[in-house]
C-alpha cells in the first residue's frame, strides 16, 4: 500500500516537472523563435544607436590668410533626470549660469518623466539634451561646478549620509550631467562684426532630428555651404541603460571628411579701414544707412565691402533682420547723378558728342514734353566735360535726347544695369530697368540724370570700374581660392571679363572728364588726394517712395578711382537719408569719406604715387589688335550676356 502511494507521488511529481519543463520550453520557443524578430527590434531600440558624425566646417579667411570665420570643438551637454532625482533645483542653480539658461527652463528639463507600464512599473527618462554647441572651456567649468556640489548633509544636526547615499551623490556629481559622445562644433567669428554682411552666419538644419547639423544661412557661409561643410561620417554602436556608449560594441565607425577653407579677396585691414570711416560718417551725419566698397578695377576683386548698421554673427539674437541685410546688393535706389557716366560714355563711344561739344543748360530750368527739369545751379552754355564736372542734369538730359532711346537703352544694359552682377552672395537684386516699350515720353530726359531707373550700389560701382578698366566690365570677384585643411589649393578662381562696353579711347576721354569732377571747380573737390589724381562722380538723388519724391530724403554718393590714368583702386561711398542739417550732397559728405579711405588704403598697399611719367600698361583683359579695330557690342547695337 505504501509502495503504491509512493509511486503515485513520484508519478505526480514527474507530471508536474514535465509540465514545468514543457511550459519553460514553450516560453523559450516563444521568445527565441516565434517572437525573436520583434523582441530583437525592441532590444535594439533601447541599446542600438546609429548617428552621423559632423565633419569640421572649413574656415573662411581673408586674402592674407587671416581668420574671418572658424570652428572649434564643442559638446552637447546632457543630463540624467532619473539619477538627479529630487535634486534638480540644486543642479539647475549651478548649471544655469554656465549654460546661459534660465533656472526655470532647466528645472523643466531636469524633472523626471514617469510613465506606467502594463505591469504598473514606473520608468523614468535617463537622457535629455540641455544645450548644443557648448564650448569645451564651459564644459570643463561645468564639471568643476558639479564636483563642488555638497549633498546629503542635514544642516540642523549635521547628520552624515549613509554609504548608499554617499554612493548616490557621488554618481550624481560624476554622471548626472554628461556630454554626448559625438563631438559638436561651435562656429566663431574672431573679428566679431568685421565683414559680417560678407561672411553671413550659420544655423542648424531644421530637418535634422537632433538639430545639430550646421548649415550656412547667409553670405559666404550660405553660398559656399557645400564646400565648407565637408562630408559626414557615421557610427553604429551600442549604449547602456544610462544612454552612454559602450565603446567596445562599436560596429561601424567611418570618419568624416573636413570641409574646405574659403579664401576671400577681402583684405581685413582695408575692411577695417572702411568700417571705421563709415562709423565716423554715421556719427557725423546720422544716415539711415551708409555703405562702402573697395574694388580692384582691373580684376573685379573686392577688397572691402561694408554697410552700417552692422551685426555680430557670434550674437545673432542681439541683431534684427534690418541689421543683417546687405544693402549693397539688396537695395536698389535711384542712383542719381552717378548714372550720368552711362549716357556720356555711351554718347562719346558712338561719336554722338565730343567732350568739347556744348549744350545750353537753360539757366537752371528746362521744360521737356510738359515736364520741368532742374539743375542745382544756374548754368548757361557748357561743354560736355563741364556737364560732367558740374553735374548738370539738364546737360545730361540733352545728351540723352541727342543720343536717342534705343542707343541709351543698349548702353544701360551693357553696363550691367537690370541684371545681377553675379557676386557669390545671396539676395542680390538686379535693379530696375524698364523695357523701351514701358518708357514714358520724358524717360529719355530723366534716365540720363539717374531718375526712372534703380540700381544697387554694387552695380553702380562695377559700371565705374568698367571706365577705369579701359572699357571692360568685370564680374565682381569675392572668392580667390579654395584650400584643404593643409592649405593646399583645391580650386583657384580667376577674374572674369563680362564684355567690353566702351572702347579704350572712350574710357580715356571719360577719365579725363571725371578727373575734372575732383578739381577745385568740380563737385567733389573734397575727394582730391595729395599724391594721386582722382577720377570720380558725385550723386545726390532725391528718394522716391510709392512713386513720389519725398522732400528732405536724399541718397548721397561718390564713386572714384585712383591713380586716375593707371587705376589701382575704385572706392564707392553712399549714404541713405543723411541729416539735412549737416549736408546731403554727395560731394559734401561722401567725398571726404572716400578721401579718408583712399589715403589709408594707398598707404597700406604701398601704391606708388604718380610721378608724371607714362603709366605702365594695365592688367585688364586687353582686346587683340584685330579686335581693337572692331566695334564694341554697344556700337553694334547688341548686348552680350
Amino acid at each position: 500500500m505504501a509502495r503504491r502511494l509512493q509511486l503515485r507521488r513520484l508519478a505526480l511529481l514527474g507530471l508536474l516537472l514535465g509540465a514545468a519543463f514543457g511550459g519553460l520550453s514553450y516560453r523559450l520557443i516563444d521568445l527565441q523563435v516565434l517572437r525573436h524578430a520583434d523582441l530583437t527590434a525592441k532590444a535594439q531600440q533601447y541599446t542600438h544607436r546609429e548617428f552621423l558624425i559632423e565633419p569640421r566646417r572649413g574656415d573662411i579667411l581673408d586674402i592674407k590668410g587671416n581668420l574671418l570665420a572658424t570652428s572649434m570643438p564643442a559638446r552637447t551637454v546632457c543630463a540624467d533626470p532619473a539619477l538627479i532625482g529630487n535634486r534638480q533645483a540644486d543642479v539647475a542653480r549651478v548649471v544655469a549660469p554656465l549654460l546661459q539658461m534660465s533656472e526655470a527652463e532647466l528645472l523643466q528639463k531636469l524633472s523626471p518623466r514617469v510613465r506606467q507600464t502594463g505591469k504598473g512599473l514606473a520608468v523614468t527618462n535617463h537622457w535629455v539634451v540641455l544645450k548644443h554647441k557648448v564650448p569645451l572651456e564651459t564644459w570643463q567649468r561645468l564639471q568643476a561646478a558639479m564636483n563642488g556640489l555638497t549633498f546629503g548633509v542635514d544642516e540642523k544636526n549635521e547628520k552624515k549620509p549613509s554609504r548608499a547615499e554617499q554612493a548616490y551623490y557621488r554618481d550624481l556629481r560624476a554622471k548626472g550631467i554628461y556630454t554626448d559622445p559625438v563631438e559638436d562644433q561651435l562656429r566663431l567669428y574672431p573679428n566679431e562684426s568685421l565683414a559680417a554682411h560678407v561672411l553671413g552666419f550659420v544655423g542648424t538644419d531644421e530637418r535634422e532630428v537632433h538639430g545639430t547639423h550646421t548649415v550656412g544661412k547667409e553670405g559666404i557661409e550660405s553660398m559656399f555651404n557645400s564646400k565648407l561643410e565637408g562630408v559626414r561620417g557615421w557610427r553604429v554602436t551600442e549604449k547602456d541603460k544610462h544612454q552612454h556608449e559602450v565603446v567596445a560594441m562599436r560596429q561601424q565607425d567611418v570618419e568624416p571628411r573636413d570641409g574646405l577653407n574659403v579664401v576671400l579677396t577681402i583684405d581685413s585691414v582695408i575692411q577695417h579701414i572702411v568700417e571705421t570711416a563709415l562709423a565716423e560718417g554715421v556719427e557725423k551725419h546720422a544716415p539711415v544707412s551708409i555703405s562702402g566698397i573697395v574694388v580692384r578695377p582691373r580684376t573685379g576683386e573686392i577688397l572691402a565691402m561694408a554697410t552700417l548698421p552692422n551685426f555680430d554673427p557670434n550674437h545673432l539674437d542681439s541683431s534684427t533682420v534690418e541689421m543683417r541685410r546687405n544693402r549693397i546688393i539688396t537695395d536698389a535706389p535711384e542712383p542719381g547723378s552717378t548714372f550720368k557716366i552711362v549716357v556720356v560714355s555711351g554718347a562719346l563711344n558712338d561719336g554722338t558728342v565730343r567732350l568739347t561739344d556744348t549744350f545750353f543748360c537753360e539757366n537752371r530750368h528746362f521744360w521737356f514734353r510738359g515736364k520741368e527739369l532742374h539743375d542745382h545751379e544756374s548754368y548757361g552754355v557748357l561743354p560736355v566735360e563741364t556737364i560732367i564736372s558740374k553735374s548738370s542734369n539738364i546737360g545730361a538730359a540733352k545728351i540723352g535726347i541727342k543720343m536717342g532711346e534705343e542707343r541709351l537703352f543698349v548702353y544701360i544694359k551693357d553696363f550691367g544695369f537690370g541684371s545681377r552682377t553675379g557676386i557669390p552672395l545671396p539676395g542680390e537684386s538686379g535693379g530696375i530697368v524698364h523695357s523701351l516699350t514701358n518708357w514714358s515720353k520724358v524717360s529719355i530726359a530723366q534716365i540720363p540724370m539717374g531718375q526712372g531707373v534703380a540700381a544697387t550700389r554694387l552695380q553702380m560701382m562695377m559700371a565705374m570700374c568698367a571706365i577705369a578698366n579701359r572699357g571692360w566690365l568685370m564680374r565682381p570677384m569675392l572668392v580667390d581660392r579654395l584650400e584643404d585643411s593643409a592649405h593646399s589649393v583645391v580650386a583657384k578662381y580667376s577674374p572674369q571679363p563680362v564684355r567690353q562696353v566702351i572702347t579704350e579711347t572712350t574710357a580715356r576721354l571719360m577719365t579725363r572728364a571725371l578727373k575734372a569732377v575732383v578739381s577745385p571747380e568740380g563737385t567733389a573737390a573734397k575727394a582730391a588726394l595729395e599724391h594721386y589724381t582722382v577720377a570720380g562722380k558725385t550723386g545726390t538723388a532725391q528718394k522716391a517712395e510709392h512713386g513720389i519724391y519725398v522732400p528732405g530724403k536724399y541718397f548721397a554718393s561718390f564713386i572714384g578711382f585712383f591713380p586716375a590714368d593707371n587705376p589701382e583702386l575704385c572706392i564707392a561711398v553712399s549714404m541713405d537719408e543723411p541729416d539735412l542739417r549737416k549736408g546731403y550732397y554727395g560731394g559734401q559728405i561722401a567725398a571726404p569719406i572716400f578721401k579718408q579711405i583712399a589715403e589709408q588704403a594707398a598707404n597700406y598697399l604701398n601704391i606708388r604715387p604718380e610721378d608724371g611719367q607714362e603709366a605702365p600698361p594695365g592688367n585688364a583683359p586687353a582686346a587683340s589688335p584685330e579686335n581693337r579695330a572692331q566695334k564694341t557690342p554697344a556700337q553694334r547695337g547688341q548686348t552680350i550676356n
